[in-house]
C-alpha cells in the first residue's frame, strides 16, 4: 500500500514558527514526519524575515519555500497548482498569534495542526471554530498527551465500562523550571510563557493545566458542569500564575482536580492522572509512559504494559503503537500519534470521503475551545476567591 493510500504520496507542510531556538516547532515537524507520511515543504518560520529564511535549511526547505511571513506563504502557496501546494499547515508559534495565523489558513482552505492553547482568548477561539465550521477543512489541536497508546488504552477500557461509573479524576502537571526569575534573563520560551501580552491570561494554568484537564476530558468522556479555583503567583514580581489548583464538578456527580505547578524543585514533566470507577482504578505518569497501573479491592494490583500483541490490548491502543513490547516509545511518538489521526482525515477529505470533525479520537477545534473556556473560568473563578462558576461550554465534547 503505498503512502495515506489512495492519495500515495506523502502530505506536504508548511510551518509557521520554529525557526532557530525554537524548541516546539522541531517537536512538530519529527512528529508529522515520524511515519513517513509528511514532508515539510513551505514555512515561515520567524515573524523576523531574515530569520524565517536564515532557518530553512534545518527544515531543508528549498529557497523558493522560505517565506518571510506566513501571509506571503499562504498567498503563494494558494496560487500554487494542486500536485504542489501545501496540504496543511502546522502553527508552531506562541500563543498571541495562533488566532490570526490559523484563520488566515482555514479561510484559504488549508488543513491545520496547532499548537496549544488554540488561540489567546474565548472569543478568538469562539470565532475560529465558526470559521472552521463553514469550511471543509481538517483541524487538530496538539494535545499530545492524548496520543500515547496507554491513554488510548484507559479511553476504550472507561467507554467499555471497565472501570464502571466514572467518580473521580485526579489529574496533575507539576514542573519546576520557573523556580526563579528565569524570565529576566534571555530565556526565550520562560520570556514569552510569563508575559500576559503573549501567553494570555493564565501563566502556569494556561501553559500546562490545560493538558491536564484535557486528559481527564479524554480519557472519561465526561462533561463538566462547574468549575471552582485557586491561582498563585509565587515568584515575586512575576505577572502570571505558577501554581493552582482547581475543583472541577461533573455532570454525573463525579469530583475531579486539577493541579499544575511550574515551581516544585527538581520537577520535569510529571503528568499524572488517576481515575477512580466504581469497579476498579488506574493510574498512569507520562515520566513512565508504557505502564498503566489498574486496581481493583480484593484482586492484585494489574501493570498493562504498552503491547501491541497482547489479548489485552484495545483496538486503538494497538495502532497507537510502532515497536514491539519493550522497546520503550515516548513522547515523539505520542505527538506523531496526534498527527497521524489528523493525516487520515485529510487524506479522506483530499479524497472526498465522508470526515467526522467533532468525535474525533484526535484533538480538534471543539477541544481548543473547551480548552479557552477552563483557562478563563479559572482565572475568573480565582479572582472571585474560588466561587464555583459554570464549566460546561456549548462545544464540550464526550
Amino acid at each position: 500500500m503505498g503512502i495515506n493510500a489512495p492519495l500515495n504520496r506523502k502530505l506536504r507542510m508548511g510551518m509557521v514558527g520554529g525557526g532557530q531556538g525554537s524548541f516546539i516547532g522541531r517537536v512538530h515537524s519529527i512528529a508529522a514526519c515520524l511515519d513517513n507520511r509528511a514532508v515539510v515543504t513551505a514555512g515561515a518560520l520567524s515573524s523576523n524575515p531574515e530569520r524565517s529564511k536564515a532557518s530553512a535549511p534545518d527544515y531543508a526547505i528549498s529557497e523558493d519555500r522560505a517565506y518571510g511571513s506566513y501571509e506571503d506563504m499562504l498567498d503563494a502557496e494558494s496560487k500554487l497548482p494542486d500536485d504542489q501546494r501545501i496540504d496543511f499547515v502546522s502553527i508552531t508559534t506562541p500563543n498571541h498569534t495562533h488566532f490570526e495565523v490559523a484563520l488566515a489558513a482555514v479561510e484559504a482552505g488549508f488543513n491545520v495542526v496547532c499548537d496549544k492553547p488554540m488561540t489567546f482568548d474565548l472569543a478568538q477561539a469562539e470565532q475560529l471554530a465558526k470559521a472552521v465550521d463553514q469550511s471543509d477543512v481538517i483541524f487538530a489541536l496538539s494535545h499530545n498527551y492524548t496520543g500515547y497508546p496507554l491513554i488510548r488504552q484507559a479511553r476504550e477500557m472507561i467507554a467499555n465500562g471497565d472501570l464502571g461509573e466514572i467518580q473521580a479524576i485526579r489529574s496533575n502537571y507539576i514542573q519546576g523550571w520557573l523556580r526563579t526569575r528565569l524570565e529576566d534573563s534571555d530565556q526565550k520560551q520562560a520570556a514569552w510563557r510569563t508575559d500576559p501580552t503573549k501567553s494570555g491570561a493564565a501563566g502556569c494554568f494556561g501553559d500546562i493545566a490545560t493538558h491536564a484537564y484535557n486528559l481527564g476530558r479524554y480519557m472519561t468522556g465526561l462533561l463538566p458542569e462547574q468549575i471552582s479555583c485557586h491561582l498563585k503567583t509565587f515568584e515575586p514580581g512575576r505577572k502570571l500564575d505558577d501554581y493552582g489548583t482547581a475543583v472541577i464538578r461533573y455532570e454525573n456527580g463525579a469530583l475531579g482536580t486539577v493541579t499544575a505547578s511550574q515551581i516544585s524543585h527538581g520537577r520535569e514533566n510529571d503528568v499524572t492522572i488517576e481515575i477512580d470507577g466504581t469497579k476498579g482504578a488506574l493510574q498512569w505518569r507520562q515520566e513512565n509512559p508504557n505502564e498503566m497501573i489498574v486496581r481493583a479491592n480484593g484482586q492484585p494490583h494489574k501493570i498493562y504494559t504498552r503491547d501491541p500483541n497482547a489479548p489485552h490490548t484495545t483496538a486503538g491502543a494497538a495502532a497507537a503503537c510502532r515497536l514491539p513490547s519493550g522497546h520503550p516509545e515516548g513522547f515523539f511518538e505520542a505527538f506523531a500519534n496526534v498527527y497521524a489521526s489528523a493525516f487520515d482525515a485529510m487524506v479522506a477529505r483530499a479524497e472526498g470521503g465522508p470526515i467526522e470533525r467533532v468525535n474525533t479520537v484526535y484533538p480538534n477545534v471543539n477541544d481548543g475551545v473547551e480548552g479557552m473556556y477552563f483557562i478563563q473560568q479559572c482565572v475568573e473563578s480565582s479572582k472571585q476567591d474560588a466561587a464555583w462558576l459554570p464549566m460546561k461550554h456549548k462545544r464540550a465534547r464526550r
